[in-house]
């Protein structure tokens, strides 16, 4: 997956990007080949600029590859910003018809699922407020809840998890457990390690668009805790 930029920084595609001249291609991912089984929970570990939204994106099909193939089975419910799809005038309860819809309801079933959104979001009053005046973890609470009114079966989420308030993350943690122990597939990046490590087994090291470790997720942090403080000290 790559980006192609032009001289004032513009985001291109690559085909006009060869007719421009001076244009600058940005990898995403490269030569990432990774499986994920039902079952699984799995962390994306990384610094800014790493990957780990790319390989989301790519996942939940934002994105399309410019080389190599991708294949997800199931359906798939992804949170990949606080502030994905939501419009701000718009009231919670108005967002949550409009972020079902884009997750794969019907209308029908989106107008059906508001009173499971209000319940699980624990939004009460500010329901029916405009979602502009929402802190970031009461928007993260309504893009979740509503997420989850589709029943995925392969949950991707970059880093919403963090806004949420202590009480929320009980009910976020048992709800990814519930996915994963049904069979299902869970994909989370995030910065949190103390949260990742409850959440998932497995991790997944990203670095400079490329894939550095797999494996067993303590196993996997401590390698890119070590990597990161020696590329400090020799800074």
């Amino acid at each position: 997956m790559r980006f192609v930029f032009d001289r004032q920084r513009r985001p291109v595609t690559p085909a006009m990007g060869r007719l421009r001249r001076h244009c600058e291609t940005n990898w995403g991912l490269r030569g990432v080949d990774v499986e994920v089984g039902p079952g699984e929970s799995v962390a994306l570990l990384g610094g800014n600029g790493a990957g780990k939204t790319t390989l989301l994106k790519v996942m939940a099909g934002v994105y399309t590859l410019d080389e190599g193939a991708v294949a997800v089975e199931g359906r798939v419910g992804s949170l990949l910003s606080i502030n994905g799809g939501l419009m701000p005038e718009l009231t919670g309860r108005e967002n949550a018809v409009l972020l079902g819809v884009l997750a794969g309801l019907s209308r029908p079933q989106a107008f059906a699922s508001l009173e499971s959104v209000l319940q699980s979001s624990r939004l009460g009053n500010a329901f029916e407020r405009p979602v502009s005046s929402y802190s970031q973890g009461m928007r993260a609470r309504l893009g979740f809840a509503t997420i989850l009114e589709s029943r995925p079966q392969v949950l991707l989420l970059d880093e919403v998890h963090e806004a949420l308030d202590d009480d929320f993350r009980v009910d976020f943690e048992r709800i990814s457990e519930e996915i994963r122990s049904a069979g299902g597939i869970v994909v989370v990046a995030g910065h949190d390690h103390q949260l990742l490590s409850r959440m998932t087994s497995r991790a997944l090291h990203l670095k400079d668009a490329s894939l550095i470790d797999d494996g067993p997720f303590d196993t996997v942090l401590g390698g890119y805790l070590a990597r990161d403080r020696g590329e400090a000290a020799s800074r």
